[in-house]
């Protein structure tokens, strides 16, 4: 696998990966401004013409927001998310990022304990944030 920048061709099966991966996923029409965004920061990783995980950012002042992280469902339990995730703050730390914040379902527990690994912390609550139901833990890391 590599890690490659965002790139159109990646989009369709990053929509399909959304699809599995989140119950209110991006589609491949809401990746596109991401291709142009000059404060937008994708990584993408392939094996192949394969997209196995895709991770991006938006760099806002010395801040940056992680918009998606995911790694497609047949991949996971393998570290990818780790390589993924340590990529991102790389690429962070290289365009200026002080500090990397998120939003994650209070109940995903693999998520969580992937962000805590490389030192995100707990900040608050977005109170039914996923679908009107599901609360979102606002994390943060100084990077």
């Amino acid at each position: 696998m590599r890690f490659e920048p965002l790139k159109y061709e990646h989009l369709a099966q990053m929509a399909e990966i959304e699809q599995e991966a989140f119950d209110t996923p991006w589609t491949k029409a809401m990746f596109i401004p991401e291709l142009y965004s000059a404060e937008a920061f994708y990584t993408v990783g392939v094996r192949g013409d394969e997209v196995i995980c895709y991770g991006g950012f938006h760099k806002v002042l010395d801040e940056g927001h992680i918009t998606n992280i995911a790694v497609k469902h047949t991949e996971r339990g393998r570290g990818i998310g780790k390589f993924l995730l340590a990529t991102l703050i790389s690429k962070a730390r290289e365009v200026g990022v002080e500090h990397m914040t998120l939003e994650v379902n209070v109940n995903n527990a693999p998520a969580i304990h992937l962000y805590e690994s490389y030192g995100f912390k707990g900040a608050g609550i977005r109170k039914k944030y996923y679908n009107n139901r599901d609360d979102a833990l606002i994390m943060w890391l100084d990077v």
